[in-house]
């Protein structure tokens, strides 16, 4: 084979690489890869456990692939009596790299007894919304909402729809709101409520 040859296939496969690897700049194994740029080792490990979790729900691949840009909060912390809260802190992924820490806080009041803690992925459609959450301290309004679902055979009932969402099937949302996409997954048990409204973000860019 001359060397003209080689080079030419040598060329023609950066380029197919480079063009999946864009298709599916926010794939499970492109943000795995990208978490090591995550300062804390720790944190590059929660992230990927997060992964690993999401990855186990068939439906959310095609989220994955086809976003702009991905906030993943591996754990959120809610509980209290009287007086409810969650607080969590997350990373944001741009194009399948990363691109800095995000923070959420939340208040709820009313009764509330006991505590529940969730994984959460935020999918931002197109760079507006992207740019939109991370300009700032960003805020859940009412009309946005979540798909909560369990890495089981069954999942709780979405507050879109009130459908359950089983893992591994279609009947999740198929559509962003607001240019975002939300799922939650309980750990440690069923959640019975993936209320959004009112979750305060704040991000802090890497580098």
């Amino acid at each position: 084979m001359n060397k003209k040859l080689i080079a030419y296939i040598v060329a023609g496969t950066m380029l197919l690489a480079g063009t999946t690897a864009f298709a599916g700049r926010n794939s499970i194994g492109a943000l795995k890869h990208a978490s090591s740029e995550i300062p804390s080792e720790k944190n590059q490990l929660a992230v990927q456990s997060a992964l690993a979790t999401f990855e186990g729900v068939a439906q959310m691949g095609a989220y994955f692939d086809s976003s702009y840009g991905v906030a993943i909060f591996p754990t959120i912390g809610k509980g209290g009596l009287g007086v409810g809260g969650a607080h969590g802190k997350g990373w944001v992924f741009r194009e399948g790299r990363f691109a800095g820490e995000a923070s959420m806080t939340q208040l709820s009041f009313g009764f509330q007894a006991g505590g529940q803690a969730f994984s959460q992925v935020i999918f931002f459609e197109d760079e507006p919304t992207y740019l939109a959450f991370t300009s700032g301290d960003f805020e859940f309004g009412a009309q946005v909402s979540a798909v909560a679902i369990t890495a089981g055979a069954n999942a709780s009932a979405s507050t879109a729809g009130g459908a359950n969402a089983g893992a591994g099937t279609a009947q999740a949302k198929d559509d962003y709101t607001g240019g975002m996409a939300v799922f939650t997954i309980a750990k440690g048990g069923l959640m019975y409520e993936a209320a959004l409204a009112g979750q305060k973000f704040n991000f802090k860019r890497y580098k």
